[in-house]
């Protein structure tokens, strides 16, 4: 479960779009929590019982693809939030929602969280827009996954979390990484080993630490510009 934390800072970038009126409605319906990985908030078919506004977290959004086997088709970071089916008016999840990166998030119930879409206009406007942006990504994870080499979906994966992690370094295992891309680990370690070579990034004991940016956008494929360029278009 997570545990209850005596203090979130104000970091999410929707709450942080509202008016400081409406954001203090918000909150006042949040509580703050620590969020710790290797956490699941949700299984596919669960019932949405709570939507979470992650601050200094990061939770992947994984779907099943039979027997054991999962892939990551999008994650949530202080950009956006989790839950956003809710929005929808539909109150399944469709993902599992495990906790990548610990750290403290807002969380909100689900009947809340409705209301406050119902008398909050510019919540509703930013989580209406946040959906568009989930959306993109999802159909952009697709073609990626079917299309792009795994060294560029690596590169990809890298700078959304280095992104959401607001850190060039965090905590990540081949294994685990194998297991969201949907690829076999020696395919990973592989990947890394070229970009370690090329000092683009350094790694050891499961911590990455970015040494190239501009190097490893060059190694990403395309996704991840398409991926800033869909949210820079409905917020910025």
């Amino acid at each position: 479960m997570a545990r209850v934390s005596r203090a979130a800072p104000i970091t999410n970038r929707l709450l942080d779009r509202l008016p400081a009126k409406d954001r203090t409605r918000v909150l006042a319906a949040c509580e703050p929590i620590e969020l710790l990985f290797p956490e699941v908030l949700s299984e596919p078919g669960d019932s949405i019982a709570h939507v979470y506004f992650p601050t200094g977290s990061i939770i992947s959004l994984l779907t099943p693809m039979g027997g054991k086997n999962l892939l990551e088709v999008a994650l949530a970071g202080n950009e956006g939030i989790c839950g956003a089916p809710l929005a929808l008016g539909v109150a399944i999840s469709p993902v599992r929602a495990l906790v990548q990166v610990s750290g403290p998030a807002w969380r909100m119930g689900a009947a809340d969280f409705r209301r406050k879409l119902a008398v909050v206009p510019e919540l509703r406007n930013c989580i209406d827009r946040y959906v568009y942006v989930l959306m993109a990504q999802l159909i952009q994870s697709a073609g990626c996954n079917r299309f792009h080499l795994v060294e560029q979906r690596v590169a990809r994966w890298l700078l959304m979390t280095a992104d959401r992690a607001h850190s060039p370094s965090f905590h990540i295992t081949h294994e685990l990484l194998a297991y969201m891309l949907g690829v076999r680990r020696v395919g990973i370690t592989e990947a890394a080993s070229a970009m370690q070579t090329r000092k683009l990034i350094g790694y050891k004991r499961g911590n990455v630490t970015i040494l190239d940016r501009k190097g490893l956008e060059r190694a990403s494929c395309s996704c991840y510009r398409s991926d800033l360029a869909a949210y820079e278009r409905v917020f910025d």
